[in-house]
């Protein structure tokens, strides 16, 4: 079992590297020469300079703020925050009142007595 998957991956590679060496090779074609009109265009976009006015005339738009819906935010804030504020107030009381782990609580004890 062990040479049979040795000989077929042998065999699979020579294979590969017969089709890949008979594929024809391409020719190294350099890149045609720039013209000195083009080197200085090139120079001066590499350099930051501007080789047209294209960007005068581009004006760039700011989004306004959402006031409104910040406003709206604001104001559900204020209107929700009393009453979160007295639902954690009531729920830390109700879970100090219920100590099941542990001694009663004081109160509960001088209560009974």
């Amino acid at each position: 079992m062990r040479t049979l998957s040795r000989l077929i991956l042998v065999s699979a590679l020579l294979f590969g590297s017969a089709v890949l060496a008979a594929r024809p090779v391409q020719e190294f074609q350099p890149p045609a020469e720039m013209t000195e009109e083009e080197k200085a265009a090139l120079k001066a976009q590499q350099l930051g300079g501007n080789i047209n006015s294209y960007t005068k005339d581009i004006q760039i738009k700011e989004t306004p703020v959402p006031w409104a819906f910040i406003g709206l935010i604001s104001l559900v804030f204020v209107v929700v925050t009393p009453f979160a504020v007295r639902a954690y107030l009531n729920t830390t009381k109700e879970i100090a009142d219920t100590n099941s782990f542990g001694a009663p609580p004081a109160k509960e004890s001088e209560e009974e007595a």
